[in-house]
């Protein structure tokens, strides 16, 4: 049977480690030119998402110029700083051994369902030597939408997959919820800040306190 993988990548399969707020920080110093004090809630949101309520939380006003302007500036910071993203951040354990232990398998295609804007999701994944296991052309990204359930459906349009065939993999609540709100399997991960009680108490499918079991993740997968 065919078998779509879903990835979240903040937390997921990567972290950054605090160099993608600083680059968060710059893109929107850049695009508005004004310094950022604060930003809103990243837990499970979208790029207009956090740039919308970040846009709020300074006097400011939204449009969808402003917000394709800063993924452009937001990319461009990633690919800037690549260096640091890879000596600093990391990929979590076990999440590239997985990758590769499921693109040797037949049947098995591997996405991301993620609030980054793309060309920051690829730096990501590239920095960690993951880009290799995953098609982005099929991916869903922050561009797509504002919510986490219509970049799931937009994930299986592209890919071509039923909700049956899929299963997504995520750290936080708002990505379990928004994963079975479109029929689709979730595994979630406790390598973010939910645990995993919480994850959980969402309706994740399975829950794993990590990736660093390749063959206990690869049962739960394809199961």
């Amino acid at each position: 049977m065919p078998l779509l993988v879903l990835w979240d990548i903040d937390h997921t399969l990567v972290d950054t480690r605090g160099v993608g707020r600083e680059l968060w920080a710059e893109a929107f110093e850049e695009v508005t030119g004004r310094p950022m004090r604060e930003q809103a809630k990243i837990d499970g949101s979208t790029e207009p998402v956090i740039l919308r309520e970040t846009l709020r939380l300074h006097g400011l006003h939204d449009s969808r110029d402003l917000f394709e302007r800063f993924a452009q500036a937001l990319g461009a910071a990633h690919v800037r700083r690549a260096a640091d993203l890879r000596e600093r951040g990391r990929a979590l354990p076990g999440a590239s051994p997985l990758l590769a232990a499921l693109a040797a398998r037949d049947g098995v295609t591997q996405t991301v369902m993620t609030g980054n804007v793309r060309a920051a999701a690829e730096v990501k994944l590239a920095a960690f030597g993951l880009d290799h296991y995953i098609g982005l052309s099929i991916g869903a990204f922050g561009e797509d939408a504002d919510e986490r359930p219509q970049l799931v459906r937009t994930a299986l349009r592209r890919a071509q997959m039923r909700p049956d065939d899929a299963v997504l993999v995520v750290d936080t609540p708002y990505d379990v919820e928004g994963g079975l709100s479109c029929g689709v399997r979730v595994i979630g991960v406790a390598t973010g800040r939910t645990d995993a009680d919480d994850l959980r108490a969402a309706g994740a499918t399975e829950v794993v306190e990590d990736l660093a079991d390749t063959e206990k993740m690869l049962k739960l997968l394809t199961k």
